[in-house]
């Protein structure tokens, strides 16, 4: 019973971004310049339930016939920094910039489709035939809502 309780423990729990480092040393050899560092966070999106169907009287197709869904992901954070020597002529001013984002939220959905049928539903006075109707097609825009933030700086 404990080596279960100390791998379930051990497991990783599902994460909300996967921490990248972009490999620039590459720059260093090439240029013959210091290599900047490059830090991120791949967001891991989490998509929930469609958006059910509803019917409506007098309407053949549901609303919205294609559903919408929505997606969730955290955006991680993210860090670029790089020497900045010489900033105001002298060794001793040496420093180093950056460009940092903190992770942050991002909500979506996408877009969805309403169609209304050519035709109406059973008519008793047209001897249970449907009538013709105005075809109808409308898409709900995509939502996209979040607050990233950044921060650039020099140390």
């Amino acid at each position: 019973m404990t080596c279960m309780a100390a791998a379930g423990a051990a497991s990783p729990a599902v994460a909300d971004s996967v921490p990248v480092g972009v490999p620039l040393e590459a720059v260093e050899t090439t240029l013959g310049l210091p290599a900047p560092h490059l830090a991120t966070g791949v967001p891991v999106p989490l998509v929930g339930a469609p958006e059910a169907p509803r019917f409506h009287r007098g309407d053949l197709l549901p609303t919205p016939l294609l559903p919408v869904v929505p997606i969730a992901a955290d955006l991680g954070a993210t860090r670029l920094t790089s020497p900045v020597p010489n900033l105001m002529g002298e060794q001793k001013t040496d420093g180093e910039g950056f460009v940092e984002s903190s992770d942050s939220t991002l909500l979506t959905r996408t877009p969805g489709a309403n169609v209304r049928a050519p035709l109406t539903m059973p008519d008793a006075s047209n001897s249970g035939l449907p009538n013709l109707a105005v075809p109808d097609l409308g898409l709900s825009a995509p939502d996209v809502v979040g607050t990233p933030t950044a921060l650039l700086g020099l140390r």
